[in-house]
């Protein structure tokens, strides 16, 4: 039996890999924050249920019911990794902020 060959790592790729976990960790942080969670986290439940729906219509020559769950699918993607603003008070403004503009 020959002998495994170990590469050892240098500096550089001990620090890249250090800050690429450093990022991953931040970017849980900030989702375990996120109000949305929930929503974050049923996520990939739906996409396997919609591409599996998809991969159907496909089968029964429903292309039209495939592209559609294929479009919806992708720009629910999309607007799902974006952070929602926050709502906007829709009553009064207090009496200071109204007299700070005069």
């Amino acid at each position: 039996m020959t002998k495994r060959p170990y590469n050892r790592r240098s500096e550089e790729e001990r620090i890249e890999q250090l800050t690429a976990r450093i990022e991953h960790l931040k970017q849980r942080m900030e989702q375990k924050q996120r109000k949305d969670g929930p929503v974050l986290k049923e996520m990939p439940k739906l996409r396997k249920v919609l591409v599996r729906f998809a991969e159907i219509a496909m089968q029964c020559e429903r292309a039209d019911l495939s592209m559609s769950t294929q479009a919806f699918l992708a720009g629910l993607e999309r607007t799902v990794g974006e952070v929602p603003d926050e709502p906007r008070s829709r009553g009064r403004q207090p009496r200071s902020s109204l007299l700070a503009l005069n």
